[in-house]
């Protein structure tokens, strides 16, 4: 009976640190922009930065990152890259695959010299998507 009565407070114990590990965090869009490769392979110009207002979800406990545009962008977190920071620059990355399938790097940087601005950028082989964003 203590045996059992041991393996339930684990248990408990064990699901309730799995809780506290996890997040979700949730921003909002204020604009996007995207950068494409040329015929060569190389970048060309940032499109005009586009006003839009999008949900975006990063959710640790389900390891996804989902953007709430008119076809929802759902990526799926496959590991978790080690903090950054510069002068200029605080980054979380994270390497996904999308509804696709298709591999990306999904990065949340803030800009520390431009009040801290936040932005989500999409990286993809042959274009990146940037979204800017603040929390909620």
């Amino acid at each position: 009976m203590n045996t059992i009565r041991t393996f339930i407070i684990f248990l408990f114990f064990a699901f309730g640190l799995q809780q506290v590990q996890g997040q979700s965090y949730q921003f909002k869009t204020s604009g996007f922009s995207v950068l494409e490769k040329n015929e060569k392979g190389k970048w060309g110009e940032w499109s005009n930065l586009d006003l839009v207002n999008l949900s975006v979800i990063l959710d640790t406990n389900k390891h996804r990152i989902v953007v709430y545009s008119q076809e929802i962008q759902l990526f799926n977190i496959e590991d978790y890259i080690e903090r950054e920071e510069n002068d200029t620059d605080i980054v979380y990355s994270f390497m996904c695959k999308d509804n696709d399938g298709k591999d990306c790097k999904v990065s949340i940087i803030t800009r520390k010299k431009q009040d801290y601005r936040k932005q989500l950028y999409i990286n993809y082989d042959d274009h990146i998507i940037v979204y800017n964003i603040f929390s909620v």
